[in-house]
């Protein structure tokens, strides 16, 4: 999928749509995003050791998780985080990096998801965690 596809799916915008690309194999979710540099989220995060905040990268994740959802997602419901457990950050992720994500839903309880997945720069991974969100 690619930008456009993706808008499709989620009601996410510029400059918090933080997917470039996502695909889907069977349950799995996979995205990319390539770290430019000029994001508003570097901007002083940290002058002259610039690294994508942790915050982003579990959105990032997240982003990638509602991709499963389908048309589910876009059907007048926001995606709201309501959970973030077992969350680890092994690397950073720096500008020139692409994040590639996989996630996978593990449950789900009415309007609830339940969700694991990762973040991995070059095949090193950079972030691992279970998550849950709410569609409202």
């Amino acid at each position: 999928m690619n930008k456009e596809e993706i808008m499709s799916l989620l009601p996410h915008r510029e400059p918090m749509l933080l997917l470039d690309e996502a695909e889907l194999e069977g349950e799995l979710a996979r995205g990319k995003r390539l770290i430019r540099g000029d994001e508003f989220f570097l901007q002083g995060h940290f002058p002259g050791n610039p690294v994508v905040p942790g915050v982003i990268l579990c959105e990032i994740l997240a982003q990638s998780a509602c991709v499963l959802l389908g048309q589910e997602a876009t059907a007048g419901k926001t995606p709201f985080f309501t959970g973030m457990d077992k969350v680890r950050f092994k690397n950073p992720v720096r500008p020139g990096d692409l994040v590639e994500t996989e996630c996978r839903i593990t449950r789900r309880k009415a309007a609830f998801y339940f969700a694991e997945g990762t973040i991995c720069v070059k095949g090193q991974l950079c972030l691992s965690a279970e998550f849950s969100f709410a569609l409202v």
